[in-house]
């Protein structure tokens, strides 16, 4: 993590785009309706055959994300190595899911009328009114998929969110690094465990956000907006009271801040973090550069927030804000993180860089975890 862009050379993905199209077969979009904790599906399943389908040529990328439409589930995104490998690919996931499916079913069945609520909130930020006709019933709750099983559905990329095709190309090669990563803290970090789990959020958030916005003030009020979007979107469903939101990032605070200091070291090159981490701040240096070059050749275009217009960004910095956003969100995603708990997390995080700011704060052992 630098403050500086990445080599043009870098910028590959969003330039390859095209070619690999041609090369590649289509984006295939598995949805795994699953009414538990997806861990056992990703590690036991989706991991296995992710490496089978590449060990044999089939598997170009892939990526996954939990999400809650028509039931919770896992969108596992594939896309084969050639548009011949298609039939294939679909087959051998089929087989896999439905071999899991079978082992280890989920038990828990989602009741939509006692989550119809919270589902209107995510209707409400996701979906426009005329849009929700085609996932309600008569009476406006959400309709649900069959628990333990599967669909293929259309994959369509948010190009409106993610800069149009230049940008989506680059955010389906960062969600590969992204699963990949998460994935591997699954395997080997204790990440049913809450604080292990909140401590790892809180690192990966620290490295991605530093990486695209060093400046410390720059970065506070960034995480300030960050949190009351998520405060102000789900007023009701489980967020703490703010004199507890403050008691507990005063305590965290000076950990925080050790954190922050080895990882701005390690981007400088005076210091190192722990393997997973060096990962991720190196791939979100590289991620960084890719955004500035795409912004700085003006092949970025973002839907305004209102979905009226096309809005063509070529300022940098306004770039990586636009981007941080979602790209941050999408690997708490993965990870399994509430909203509530990365507003949490966003909070504690920017009351200790502005805590710094306001004077010294004593150096405390860094544990790795966020209470």
């Amino acid at each position: 993590m630098t403050d500086q862009p990445a080599p043009a050379a870098e910028a590959a993905p969003a330039e390859a785009a095209p070619a690999e199209a041609a090369a590649t077969g289509a984006w295939q979009a598995l949805h795994i309706y699953y009414a538990a904790n997806p861990v056992p599906l990703l590690l036991q399943c989706v991991r296995p055959l992710v490496r089978e389908l590449q060990d044999d040529g089939l598997l170009h990328r892939w990526f996954f994300l939990n999400y809650w439409l028509e039931g919770p589930h896992v969108r596992l995104r594939l896309l084969p190595s050639s548009p011949g490998k298609e039939a294939e690919v679909r087959t051998r996931a089929e087989r896999a899911v439905d071999a899991f499916l079978a082992e280890r079913p989920a038990l828990y069945q989602v009741d939509s009328g006692f989550l119809n609520e919270f589902y209107n909130q995510l209707f409400d930020i996701e979906f426009r009114p005329e849009d929700r006709v085609d996932y309600t019933d008569p009476e406006g709750r959400m309709n649900l998929r069959p628990n333990n099983s599967r669909a293929w559905l259309p994959y369509e990329p948010e190009y409106g969110k993610y800069g149009g095709p230049a940008g989506v190309a680059l955010a389906e090669w960062h969600f590969v690094r992204s699963s990949e990563l998460v994935c591997d803290a699954l395997r080997d970090k204790n990440l049913h465990l809450r604080t292990v789990l909140l401590g790892t959020s809180a690192q990966l958030m620290l490295i991605m956000s530093t990486a695209f916005l060093p400046a410390d003030d720059r970065l506070a009020d960034f995480l300030d907006r960050y949190y009351t979007f998520w405060h102000r979107a789900f007023p009701d469903t489980g967020f703490i009271g703010s004199a507890e939101y403050e008691r507990k990032a005063d305590e965290v605070a000076p950990g925080l801040l050790t954190w922050h200091g080895r990882i701005r070291a390690a981007a400088a090159g005076e210091g190192t973090l722990p393997a997973l981490l060096a990962r991720w701040a190196e791939h979100c240096r590289e991620l960084r550069g890719r955004v500035v070059a795409l912004a700085e050749r003006g092949e970025l275009v973002f839907r305004s927030w209102d979905g009226t217009k096309d809005e063509p960004v070529d300022d940098p910095d306004e770039a990586l804000e636009r981007l941080l956003s979602p790209y941050m969100h999408m690997t708490n995603n993965r990870l399994h993180v509430t909203i509530q708990d990365e507003a949490y997390l966003s909070h504690v995080l920017a009351r200790a860089l502005h805590a710094r700011a306001a004077g010294p704060q004593p150096v405390q052992p860094v544990t790795g975890s966020v209470r």
